[in-house]
């Protein structure tokens, strides 16, 4: 799904005119990823976190010549996915009583 059909969605479900979920889901976006630049988290209860994660200097290595590259430290951005959105999208089911599944003689 993209931008564009998240929005038609939205309208579907909400019967908001086009224009003012569009405005909406792009203010979020902005709001979002300022805040994530200033270095905030943005947490949405039951969905996620997201986040600025730091990642150290490491060395990689060039695929073509293999010759070692110093790639240098820098910020990315991150999402944590919180426990509901979580078991929803993994589907977290019990399993069938009777063990843990090793079968006996």
């Amino acid at each position: 799904m993209n931008k564009r059909e998240l929005v038609e969605r939205i309208v579907d479900e909400t019967d908001y005119p086009l224009t003012v979920v569009a405005e909406v889901v792009d203010a979020f976006i902005e709001e979002t990823t300022s805040a994530v630049i200033a270095g905030d988290k943005v947490t949405l209860s039951g969905f996620g976190t997201f986040y600025r994660q730091a990642r150290a200097q490491r060395t990689a290595r060039n695929i073509w010549t293999g010759d070692a590259v110093t790639v240098r430290a820098r910020d990315i951005p991150a999402f944590r996915a919180g426990k509901p959105f979580r078991d929803a999208v993994t589907r977290r089911r019990k399993r069938p009583s009777g063990g843990s599944g090793s079968r006996k003689s």
